[in-house]
């Protein structure tokens, strides 16, 4: 489990994070979105050790963070935006070299299993510079994945694949995620729609929203009626806010499905429906919304 509590970071005057809070259960996998420069890289470096915060604490299975102690680090895979990848080496030696930091028992068989996993059979005695963009991604994935951590903390781990490795590396990001605890920031709306149950979004330092995917993507329901008769739109106002659409077709904001209440109206006073259905916002609709920029 991660706590986040109260979390700061100033870099001189400009404040990064200003005060941030949550938690991540284990078998939660859990989309990070943010735009850029809203912070996310910043908690993800805090929380994977790799930085200080300013103010505030992130405590794993119930101690604080301490980026130096090699039994913390062997808790967190990280996978960072702008995957480091040591050019000059293969793939083997690379992910060899990793398994030495970790102090990995059985490091022939891990390393082999990560191989599977991420399928980098072909490239694992290539030299890393070598390799497309989407190899270095999955060679990257590997070595966050090395020795089995029970938390995951992955940045844009989709970026450079093509559409059948994507589909790979969410089903194995799924997988992993039963039984362990993901945060997963992307910029993909759909990855995080595929992949995750719980959405936070960070903007200018701050959370402007941490719930469950389907909630966020059904806030500010809209209702779209069209009917026989060409009705005032204050034939519809006390279900929320009417704007027409047509003569004979309205637009309907509500807080709830008042679907039937709506049939009732139009059969109590012998108005025909020819339509009516239920529109949501969708995630990314949210997103925008919340962080007034552009996807």
């Amino acid at each position: 489990m991660i706590e986040v509590k109260n979390l700061k970071k100033r870099y001189g005057n400009f404040e990064a994070l200003k005060g941030i809070s949550f938690s991540v259960e284990k078998g939660e996998i859990v989309g990070f979105l943010g735009p850029n420069g809203a912070g996310k890289t910043t908690t993800m470096q805090i929380i994977t050790g790799f930085i200080s915060p300013s103010a505030g604490e992130v405590v794993i299975d119930g101690k604080k963070v301490d980026g130096f102690d090699i039994k913390f680090k062997k808790k967190i895979g990280y996978l960072p935006e702008n995957n480091p990848i040591y050019n000059d080496l293969s793939v083997y030696d690379y992910l060899s070299f990793f398994a030495n930091l970790k102090n990995l028992k059985n490091k022939k068989d891990e390393i082999r299993r990560v191989i599977n996993l991420t399928k980098i059979e072909d490239v694992i005695n290539k030299k890393i510079d070598t390799l497309s963009k989407g190899y270095k991604q999955r060679v990257g994935l590997a070595q966050a994945i090395l020795g089995n951590p029970e938390i995951l903390i992955l940045d844009e781990p989709t970026t450079g694949l093509d559409p059948n490795q994507i589909i790979e590396i969410r089903n194995l990001i799924k997988e992993l995620g039963k039984k362990k605890t993901v945060i997963l920031s992307t910029h993909i709306m759909q990855e995080v729609e595929q992949t995750c149950e719980r959405v936070i979004i960070i903007n200018k330092g701050n959370i402007v929203a941490d719930d469950r995917l389907d909630n966020l993507k059904g806030k500010n329901e809209r209702i779209i009626i069209e009917v026989d008769k060409n009705l005032p739109e204050t034939f519809f106002e006390k279900f929320g806010e009417v704007t027409r659409l047509s003569e004979t077709k309205f637009l309907i904001k509500s807080n709830e499905d008042v679907r039937k209440e709506i049939s009732k109206l139009c059969f109590e006073n012998g108005v025909m429906i020819y339509e009516l259905k239920t529109e949501f916002d969708d995630l990314e609709t949210t997103f925008r919304k919340l962080t007034s920029v552009e996807v």
